[in-house]
């Protein structure tokens, strides 16, 4: 098994729809490459993100990447629907060389990619979240997410 973290907005419809995935064993939300967690609770600099476990032999980080873009806007700064500010910027990170040079292939491959705002960076840190907001969507369906429905179930 390996690990790969994509940050795509508010990581509630992120997990639902990257558990869904072929190839993906499990799905943990959290925030990345950050600074500093405060005492107040307050995550400085970290990306809303998924940590994302699965087989290579059954998906590749290409693939993974081409599902990834199909919820989240590639050429949004700091924003994926609603959601507004640094937290959910998007970005792919993992202490894998290899999964990141996949993951500027993906980008790079693409008639646009100088437009593109996702970040590929190395995993520098990584804090789960809290039992309330892992598999968010499975428990409270109709909380706000800016991944269309459809979209949520297109791999179920």
């Amino acid at each position: 098994m390996e690990t790969i973290y994509f940050a795509g907005g508010c990581l509630w419809g992120v997990q639902a729809f990257i558990k869904t995935l072929p190839g993906v064993e499990s799905t943990e939300a959290g925030r990345a490459n950050g600074k500093t967690q405060s005492l107040a609770g307050d995550y400085d600099g970290y990306a809303e993100c998924v940590k994302t476990t699965f087989d290579a032999s059954r998906v590749s980080v290409q693939q993974l990447m081409g599902y990834f873009f199909e919820i989240i806007d590639p050429y949004s700064v700091n924003k994926q629907g609603e959601d507004v500010g640094e937290k959910y910027r998007t970005g792919v990170y993992s202490e894998s060389p290899e999964h990141l040079t996949a993951a500027k292939a993906f980008i790079n491959e693409r008639t646009d990619s100088a437009r593109i705002a996702v970040e590929v960076l190395p995993l520098e840190n990584y804090i789960a979240s809290a039992a309330e907001h892992q598999d968010r969507l499975d428990r409270c369906p109709d909380d706000y997410c800016h991944i269309p429905t459809a979209l949520l179930t297109k791999y179920a």
